[in-house]
């Protein structure tokens, strides 16, 4: 079975995993990605974490300064017909 990796993945064996941790581990931390493969066959790729994205709080309050206000009893009302929140049920 053959999958998409990205376009700037790097192959490497799992022993140069485990002989190079260090350096391949930095350059994870870079943002490259790797193909591990045991004899031969593709068993894992190694990616980068994606990074959080933090908004100020003072943009995320502007960001919605203008939204209409929210009427938590209709929210409610339309969130029950149509989500099952009856734990018994999933038990």
């Amino acid at each position: 079975m053959c999958y998409n990796h990205p376009m700037n993945s790097r192959k490497i064996t799992q022993r140069e995993l485990r002989n190079q941790s260090g350096e391949i581990l930095r350059a994870v931390e870079r943002g490259e990605t790797f193909v591990i493969t045991r004899g031969g066959v593709e068993v894992g790729t190694l990616t980068p974490v994606p990074r959080r994205r933090y908004v100020a709080r003072e943009a995320f309050v502007a960001a919605f300064a203008g939204a209409a206000p929210l009427d938590g009893a209709r929210f409610r009302a339309d969130i029950d017909a149509v989500v099952d929140q009856d734990p018994t049920r999933h038990a």
